[in-house]
């Protein structure tokens, strides 16, 4: 059994990373969709050296799927498909995501995965956000919020540390993890890499109707 997981470089993966390891699942890759017009992580806008001193704390290779930007639904399946072709031909047998609870997105995955060889798998699925928030802030990860759909959450909380006073300040009706769109994360520190990160929460811009917080290096 060969597993590659899905690298957001989000909260979310990365605790599927760690969820993972602690069950002797041995996921021995992650995978990305990077926006090739800005060199970053899609939708949430983390820059590819960063996405790249992950994979290295995670002690995992990275394999990068450049997209176009803007990306029409047909490239993005054709795009996609070809890599879950290559990643067959390479021995992979499960792909894991981090979702949570929204079915139309567990869906899609199986659906596009069917009749590939490959099988979805979901580590978190359906446990209860709140209990899962605390449970990744008490176990030591370490993230900011990277992007923010001002729609639903007030763009103060861009670049803002995912710890117990950002769950305590979110509105009512925001999921704590953010599934429903809310925000998205970088995760900098955790039990799934073998040393922090140093970054820092830099330029906070609007762009094409969301809020973004650039993560830098720092040192």
């Amino acid at each position: 059994m060969t597993t590659w997981l899905s690298w957001s470089s989000g909260k979310d993966a990365a605790w599927s990373l760690h969820e993972m390891r602690r069950a002797d699942v041995p996921v021995t890759g992650l995978f990305t969709t990077v926006n090739a017009a800005f060199d970053r992580v899609a939708m949430h806008a983390v820059r590819r050296s960063l996405l790249e001193a992950q994979a290295r704390a995670a002690g995992l290779p990275l394999s990068v799927i450049e997209i176009p930007y803007p990306c029409p639904n047909a490239d993005y399946a054709r795009i996609m498909g070809a890599f879950v072709a290559e990643a067959k031909g390479s021995g992979v047998t499960q792909m894991a995501f981090g979702d949570l609870f929204l079915v139309d997105i567990r869906a899609y995955r199986e659906t596009q995965l069917a009749g590939t060889g490959i099988t979805p798998v979901f580590p978190l699925w359906e446990k209860d956000t709140r209990s899962l928030a605390q449970e990744m802030v008490d176990g030591g990860l370490v993230a900011h919020i990277t992007c923010i759909d001002p729609r639903k959450l007030d763009p103060k909380f861009a670049g803002r540390r995912f710890d117990r006073a950002f769950l305590a300040g979110l509105p009512a009706g925001i999921d704590p993890c953010g599934e429903n769109g809310e925000f998205h994360s970088f995760v900098s520190a955790g039990p799934m890499f073998s040393a922090p990160l140093a970054v820092t929460a830099g330029e906070i811009t609007e762009r094409d109707g969301f809020v973004f917080a650039d993560m830098v290096a720092v040192g």
